[in-house]
């Protein structure tokens, strides 16, 4: 298997554990305040990974970019609070939808910043992924309300936190970045948490719980995939996080997606498969060459 397709593998098993975190948020939220499901989420996403950072002797928190992982820290609290709070105002396929703005500026700041060539293929993939979000969105017909707003001002602040993530990549492991993260989030929420402090049911910490370990695994499956290919490969993947959405949302919270949804996810589901496939056949590196535009 290369590398390109093992990368789109993981970013398909981060969109599924994504979504799956927002379920057990949204779930846990019935009782307590974003505040108090915030600091639990990463306090017990902590304490997963806290035997292994012991079986590392700590050695987990080497780093040369401190800054780095604490500013990522500070933007990584109010973007967490803007997409958990929107978990509750509006419905889970509508905050995947909105979502999808991400993969359109990540694949441009890529550009500017990492210098990244956009090719053919990949710039196919992300256009059939907006049309599809579009078509299950119809921005100007449905009417948006505070939680639409809240959730694209974290895709902003989440954009940003992928290109320093793809920037920590280049010289630190997964687990490393990973480990700063809940560390630095643990910490910067804990005093709001304290604050507005609701304790919460037994129930509801076993629902935050599963959300760490939901978490847990898709920052692991993303950091694992910004060290192995271009951010402009992994974005048009992350669409597919719309069709878990609607799922997840018509079987647990009873949110019946339309047929405008289903063709949007159909759509969104071919740009997947066509860059996939694409990736496949080609069974070489093609971050180091270009791909003419006949591809």
């Amino acid at each position: 298997m290369n590398k390109q397709i093992f990368a789109i593998i993981l970013v398909i098993i981060a969109t599924f554990f994504g979504t799956l975190m927002g379920v057990f948020l949204k779930l846990a939220q019935y009782e307590v305040n974003v505040f108090t499901a915030g600091f639990l989420r990463f306090f017990l996403g902590l304490l997963i990974i806290v035997p292994y950072i012991i079986y590392t002797k700590f050695r987990v928190y080497k780093s040369s970019h401190l800054k780095l992982h604490l500013l990522r820290g500070v933007i990584n609290l109010p973007m967490m609070y803007l997409g958990f709070g929107a978990l509750m105002y509006i419905p889970l396929e509508q905050v995947n939808a909105l979502h999808f703005v991400v993969p359109l500026i990540v694949t441009l700041l890529a550009v500017f910043i990492f210098k990244e060539k956009i090719y053919f293929i990949r710039i196919s993939a992300l256009m059939i992924g907006f049309i599809g979000m579009l078509i299950m969105l119809r921005p100007g017909i449905i009417e948006m309300n505070i939680g639409s707003y809240m959730v694209l001002l974290s895709c902003i602040l989440w954009s940003i936190i992928i290109i320093i993530s793809k920037s920590l990549a280049k010289d630190e492991g997964p687990v490393t970045i990973m480990a700063y993260q809940y560390t630095f989030m643990t910490l910067l929420s804990l005093g709001i948490a304290i604050l507005y402090w609701e304790t919460p049911s037994y129930l509801v910490i076993f629902y935050i719980f599963l959300a760490a370990v939901s978490g847990t695994i898709l920052h692991i499956s993303l950091n694992y995939s910004y060290k192995l290919v271009d951010l402009s490969l992994t974005q048009p993947i992350t669409f597919l996080g719309l069709i878990w959405g609607s799922l997840f949302g018509f079987y647990i919270f009873e949110e019946s997606p339309d047929y405008y949804t289903w063709v949007g996810g159909i759509i969104i589901f071919s740009g997947v498969l066509i860059i996939t496939y694409r990736e496949s056949y080609l069974k070489k590196n093609i971050a180091k060459k270009s791909l003419p535009l006949k591809s």
